[in-house]
């Protein structure tokens, strides 16, 4: 019988993606298996006290904190954290609003996935993350913009592209009306992504 792969989420806030991704796993299709074929078997943040250590509390996930005072380099803070994901036998890395450098591995190269909200490259690179890439969209009046689960690497926002979902800017679009609509597809995209790369390794 082909064990559950195991993943880690990487969050450094409230962890609104990580507890729907953390529901998929738990619900089930009408087929009678899981919606999300995956363990959620850590959770990492950089941040004491962010609202995702509370969910992963109440959901019995397994959560690190480490180096909340930034002591150490983005290499050694990625050795620990890529430590931390391998003593519990993680097969995948998801980012889901981790605002912190991480320096990918060799070994993990083709097993960090993060979501991007936005329709990368577009509106992608450092400095562009949560509500700040919202009001660049609003900024420059585009029409359409949506959200990308993409590969790391280490320049950012820049590795290959699993999937892409759409949003409409809507007339009387703020920041706060924006992120939610984007939000829905994230809620979708993440869990299609993470299906894709365990079944495109054959699992």
């Amino acid at each position: 019988m082909t064990r559950t792969p195991r993943i880690a989420v990487f969050v450094s806030g409230g962890g609104r993606g990580l507890e729907n991704l953390v529901e998929k796993t738990r619900a089930r299709a009408p087929s009678g298996e899981p919606e999300l074929a995956v363990e959620v078997a850590l959770v990492l943040t950089n941040k004491a006290g962010c609202g995702a250590l509370e969910r992963a509390a109440r959901l019995e996930i397994p959560a690190v904190v480490l180096d909340p005072q930034r002591q150490l380099t983005p290499e050694d803070f990625s050795r620990d954290a890529f430590a931390a994901v391998e003593a519990l036998g993680c097969e995948l890395v998801v980012l889901a609003g981790f605002l912190r450098l991480l320096v990918i591995p060799a070994r993990w190269q083709g097993r960090v996935l993060n979501i991007h909200p936005s329709l990368l490259p577009d509106f992608g690179g450092q400095g562009f993350y949560g509500d700040k890439v919202h009001a660049a969209v609003l900024a420059r009046g585009v029409p359409v913009t949506g959200c990308t689960v993409h590969y790391v690497t280490n320049e950012y926002d820049a590795g290959p592209i699993v999937l892409q979902r759409q949003v409409p800017v809507e007339p009387g679009d703020t920041v706060a009306t924006l992120a939610a609509r984007v939000f829905e597809q994230e809620q979708l995209a993440l869990p299609a992504a993470i299906r894709q790369h365990f079944a495109s390794a054959g699992r």
